[in-house]
């Protein structure tokens, strides 16, 4: 099987905007998947759980699911792909989610690689650091002073958010293999569909 010369592989940096220390993943994915596609891998690479809106920002477009009612200006991301809104290595675009919160992400493109029939199926977190904030935790004021309150076991809080959290969440925690786990659970369940590609017979 071969792959077309436009088939790409694009290696992603995707970091939290306004948190310090940084909460980041690298990634690889083809270049031909669409945004939609693109959120739903970084809703599980970053730890999310897909409970609210969301829209990438390329420039001054929008891209998420329209709600022709309320917002007319947003296009289609199950009609754009990657690959056509970053064309080369350094090109930047954000991906918000939760409009309340507003858990805003910067992408940046490290690197586009062609596509080899090896690296076709190639869908892999490859680095990161630190685990994701708590979903409604109230955007970066509420996850640092959540992080306050746990480091600190005299803070009038800590019990109250330490049992809000979860005994077991740990700001500090990444682990690389659970994400993978994640994806490749992602992939068997379909959930992530890879764009057909061209089919050549010796």
């Amino acid at each position: 099987m071969a792959t077309r010369k436009t088939d790409q592989v694009y290696t992603l940096h995707i970091q939290l905007v306004e948190i310090e220390p940084p909460i980041w993943r690298s990634i690889v994915v083809p270049g031909q998947i669409t945004l939609f596609r693109l959120h739903q891998i970084i809703q599980v690479v970053m730890g999310w759980t897909f409970s609210h809106l969301h829209q990438f920002i390329v420039d001054e477009v929008r891209y998420g699911e329209p709600d022709p009612e309320f917002d007319e200006q947003m296009k289609q991301d199950q009609r754009v792909q990657l690959r056509k809104i970053a064309t080369k290595e350094g090109d930047r675009f954000l991906y918000e989610y939760d409009f309340g919160d507003s858990w805003r992400h910067e992408i940046t493109v490290k690197s586009i690689e062609p596509m080899t029939a090896e690296t076709y199926y190639i869908l892999q977190c490859f680095d990161g650091a630190r685990a994701w904030p708590p979903e409604d935790c109230g955007g970066v004021s509420g996850y640092e002073q959540l992080c306050e309150a746990l480091r600190d076991k005299r803070h009038p809080e800590h019990h109250e958010l330490r049992t809000w959290a979860g005994k077991h969440y740990d700001p500090n925690l990444f682990s690389l293999q659970a994400v993978n786990s994640a994806l490749d659970l992602m992939i068997s369940l379909g959930l992530v569909e890879y764009p057909q590609r061209e089919v050549k017979y010796l």
